[in-house]
């Protein structure tokens, strides 16, 4: 899958992200990333396995958590670093647009999943993705990223057997050049 930078992508929630572009750092590449976040509004906690994420707050107010800690707040000038394989999530904790910009390290398949994630909430209108896309995406990239807040009996159960009947329905040919995922 061929994508061009500037990329942008927006979901039905307030969220817009832009990929500015990808630079080479001596250990790997980086997506730089720029994001507008409505109050209230950001991703569920998620992990990104293979990947540190970094982000300073340009405008705004950012309230974030890692899995198991309290909230905590990051205003203006402050860089946040989520490490790889640690669960986390971030929001809007202001009353103004949220502007934070960063990168993810190294880049991997990060645009297309989450290009793919807000094209799903899209269709569904709502933080879940719509259910085949998101049992393809979950599935497909499973040692890549997780959402922590599903129950496990729908992550170990419902999403495979959604995933399965996707397959046999033909739901995912919109996936058809979708990037092989990265091995740990």
């Amino acid at each position: 899958m061929k994508i061009s930078y500037p990329h942008t992508i927006e979901n039905f929630a307030g969220e817009k992200l832009i990929f500015h572009g990808v630079e080479k750092d001596p250990d790997s590449d980086k997506v730089i990333v720029e994001n507008f976040v409505t109050p209230g509004h950001g991703p569920l906690m998620h992990t990104h396995y293979l990947q540190d994420e970094q982000l300073t707050v340009v405008k705004g107010k950012m309230g974030y958590q890692i899995l198991g800690q309290e909230e905590q707040y990051a205003g203006e000038g402050e860089t946040i670093l989520f490490k790889r394989g640690v669960p986390h999530r971030f929001w809007n904790a202001g009353q103004e647009i949220l502007n934070c910009r960063g990168f993810v390290k190294p880049a991997n398949t990060i645009v297309f999943y989450l290009s793919a994630i807000y094209a799903a909430q899209n269709k569904s209108h709502s933080l879940k993705p719509e259910k085949f896309d998101g049992a393809y995406l979950l599935t497909r990239y499973a040692q890549e990223y997780d959402i922590h807040e599903m129950p496990p009996f729908v992550r170990k159960t419902i999403i495979p057997i959604t995933y399965r009947i996707g397959q046999l329905l033909g739901k995912y040919k919109h996936f058809k050049d979708a990037p092989e995922p990265v091995k740990a």
